[in-house]
């Protein structure tokens, strides 16, 4: 059996669109209606939300087999407002593990309780060259102390500041400069809105070519992975198999790269499943599809937070190789393509 055709023009403006939408974890429901718009195109979906506000689209069939479920989440890194410093720009508390040094100059959007917008930019406190020269502005350690948001509007107090709207705990998001060159995709937060997309992408493959999955299956989006709980509930009792989409680690001393889909056997919740991944593993061989399979060291994915709820499921980890996690990303056509192949052929075969 053939796999239905991937619409990789489809997949790639999708992902743009959704890498566009600021979601970090905590204020990601503007991207969680972003796909919820998307999916509700397909009648075959029921939606629904779950209380802690994730989506879930089930697609059910006609049979005696248990449902599966497949999860990627929406949310990513980003930070809020600590505090409003005494010259009116802002300290910031990070969500997730965002590095400094990668997004230091890079621009933001403060997005207040009252809905504004405000632009800025992030800077180490020491910023000015002429000021803070040689073992000044180079030798500022880049962490939470030392980088501040300056406001691109006139402001030079806490005062004038809060005059804006500006309050502590508002969201800041960073910019994400997404680029489509040469069959790579690079961006911050393609962890893990490609394999948002991914899933987005198989489900319309399978839809638009007359086929149904092998048996229920329940699509779960969800938007707090990147503090660790996003999964942990959600996903239906009754579900058998839980596939976490997550990005694979590429990096010195891994197996992954960008170019393959990759199954994780472990990371640092311990070993994934071992039947469902040899399961997974005869699917990609019958089908061709380019895998590896690799160990990452300093990770966690949603499915092992809905084992530590005690979601009584097998569980496996797959997902496209992406380079810099947690920096400025980089994936590939060919990795991507590999990663929707493998969900297509998995729910068409499960």
């Amino acid at each position: 059996m053939s796999l239905p055709k991937i619409d990789e023009t489809y997949f790639t403006t999708f992902l743009v669109d959704l890498l566009n939408i600021p979601s970090p974890t905590g204020f990601a429901e503007p991207a969680i209606e972003f796909v919820e718009q998307e999916l509700s195109k397909y009648k075959q979906l029921e939606l629904s939300r779950t209380r802690k506000g994730a989506l879930v689209a089930k697609w059910e069939v006609e049979s005696d087999l248990p449902p599966v479920a497949l999860t990627a989440h929406v949310d990513t890194l980003g930070a809020v407002v600590k505090e409003i410093k005494s010259n009116g720009r802002l300290k910031l508390s990070r969500i997730g593990g965002i590095q400094w040094p990668s997004v230091e100059t890079e621009g933001v959007w403060v997005f207040t309780a009252k809905g504004e917008k405000i632009r800025g930019s992030v800077l180490i406190d020491t910023a000015s060259g002429h000021i803070y020269s040689g073992a000044g502005g180079d030798a500022t350690p880049r962490n939470d102390a030392h980088m501040e948001v300056r406001l691109e509007v006139r402001t030079t107090s806490e005062k004038e500041t809060r005059a804006l709207g500006i309050n502590v705990g508002d969201c800041v998001a960073f910019d994400t400069r997404t680029e489509v060159t040469n069959g790579f995709i690079r961006s911050r937060f393609l962890d893990d809105k490609a394999c948002v997309a991914n899933l987005v992408a198989a489900i319309k493959s399978i839809a638009e070519s007359g086929q149904s999955p092998a048996r229920s299956v329940y699509f779960h989006i969800s938007n707090y992975e990147e503090v660790g709980h996003g999964a942990s509930a959600g996903i239906p009792s009754e579900v058998a198999e839980l596939i976490s989409v997550d990005m694979a680690v590429v990096g010195e001393g891994q197996e992954s790269d960008e170019f393959h889909v990759t199954l994780c056997i472990k990371d640092s919740g311990g070993p994934y499943h071992e039947g469902l991944n040899k399961k997974l593993r005869a699917i990609a061989e019958k089908h061709g599809i380019p895998y590896k399979t690799d160990v990452y060291p300093f990770y966690g994915s949603d499915g092992e937070a809905f084992w530590r709820a005690g979601g009584d499921v097998a569980l496996s980890l797959i997902g496209p190789g992406i380079d810099a996690s947690h920096n400025y990303e980089r994936a590939h056509m060919d990795g991507l393509n590999a990663t929707t192949n493998w969900i297509i052929a998995y729910l068409l075969e499960s």
